[in-house]
């Protein structure tokens, strides 16, 4: 968590027509992209994210939090009125108190110092139900990011008063299914994520090369990518594609996936690789690779800094970073997906740095920008959010690539 205010904040796009705002969001996208980002996905959307709402509300009554919201306070304040654990609830709180700030559930006094919050009136009563039904009603392949976050939400409160670890909620063994059906491309808001980046390396991709992926999890970013390439009639481009993944279950299963679909493709490899180590160190020969590509990966590195070095060493003199990240449009702007993943240590502790790493989660696009000025060149956003959020403001999903100078 960081300090500071965020009044220049704009609020997310809560309600709206998804015909008008699907208008607004073509004229800022090239072609390619106009299909994925229609009214039926940004209806979606808006499900969603009033879904997390009330979910956020419900945890907000069953930890028992109202009391320690009457009077304005600070998150630490808040945290220990509560009897939450201090060091793993003040990340994951202070988002909860922003998300109920947007909605003016909560409202911040003004005044100097620290940041302060206090319930405005008495806890809305909202079922997350008729919205989870609305949900299936529209387009049901949305219905596993409902289910993961509806899970999580149950053991939310023991989390946050430290009687349960966040991996222990997200990876016990019961929960694998979760992840297998939220990390595909049947499940409608994780798609876009491979999809924007399946189409960003077939444009950026300078020349036939070698690709390597970080992180590609249960496979669903290199199968996105391969059929991509597949329906340009570009698959002899790809020299070799280096499939990696940290956690072995996770590996397996996507290499399962991968070759269930292009069984015949000589050119993949599969591989661990751990991203917060020397890439040299694991096989990975410096100026080897054309592009290093990753989708929802590079915000979990422990130190970007470091990672985004090894990226740079590892590909070749006009080689490409490449990544499909969710992107938070402007400085603490909560985004919904970090309800579930403020669980993560990983994902909310992350090594800081005041110019592009100021906080855990997501990072804005001038972050982004920071991350890669040690080195990199040609910083480009597919979509252009800067663009797009002041007439959007909760447009989330954005390909990023950056060139190592010939």
């Amino acid at each position: 968590m960081t300090g500071g205010r965020d009044e220049a904040a704009a609020p997310p796009v809560w309600s709206g027509d998804p015909e008008a705002l699907a208008r607004i969001v073509a004229r800022r996208l090239p072609p390619a992209l106009v299909p994925l980002f229609a009214a039926s996905f940004i209806r979606s959307g808006l499900l969603y994210e009033e879904f997390v709402y009330r979910l956020t509300v419900g945890v907000v009554r069953d930890a028992g939090l109202e009391p320690a919201l009457r009077e304005a306070s600070t998150t630490v304040e808040i945290a220990a009125r509560a009897g939450f654990e201090a060091g793993r609830a003040q990340v994951p709180l202070d988002w909860i108190l922003r998300q109920l700030a947007v909605r003016q559930v909560v409202e911040r006094p003004p005044g100097d110092g620290p940041e302060r919050f206090r319930l405005a009136g008495p806890l809305p009563d909202l079922a997350p139900a008729p919205v989870r039904e609305a949900q299936r009603d529209h387009d049901p392949g949305w219905l596993p990011s409902y289910v993961l976050a509806e899970t999580v939400a149950r053991d939310y409160p023991a989390f946050l008063r430290g009687a349960m670890a966040g991996e222990q909620i997200l990876f016990s063994p019961a929960r694998f299914r979760l992840w297998l059906e939220y990390f595909s491309n049947d499940n409608g808001l994780y798609a876009v994520n491979n999809r924007v980046g399946a189409i960003a390396v077939e444009t950026w991709m300078p020349r036939p090369g070698v690709i390597l992926e970080l992180g590609g999890g249960l496979g669903s970013g290199a199968l996105a990518v391969l059929q991509r390439f597949a329906d340009a009639g570009r698959l002899a481009d790809i020299e070799a594609y280096w499939f990696t993944e940290l956690v072995p279950v996770f590996l397996n299963r996507g290499q399962r996936a991968v070759l269930a679909r292009f069984p015949e493709q000589p050119v993949l490899r599969f591989t661990e690789l751990d991203m917060n180590r020397p890439f040299a160190e694991q096989g990975v020969a410096p100026g080897s690779l054309t592009v290093v590509y990753a989708v929802n990966t590079l915000h979990v590195a422990h130190d970007l800094g470091f990672t985004l070095g090894e990226v740079f060493a590892a590909l070749e003199p006009g080689g490409r970073l490449i990544i499909s990240e969710c992107v938070r449009p402007r400085p603490r702007q909560p985004v919904y997906a970090e309800f579930v993943f403020n669980l993560m240590e990983t994902f909310r502790a992350p090594r800081l740095h005041p110019d592009y790493r100021p906080n855990g989660g997501f990072l804005t696009p001038e972050q982004w920008r920071a991350a890669a000025a040690a080195g990199f060149r040609d910083v480009q956003f597919l979509p252009d959010i800067p663009a797009l959020r002041d007439e959007f403001p909760s447009f989330y999903v954005a390909a990023i690539g950056a060139t190592r100078p010939a």
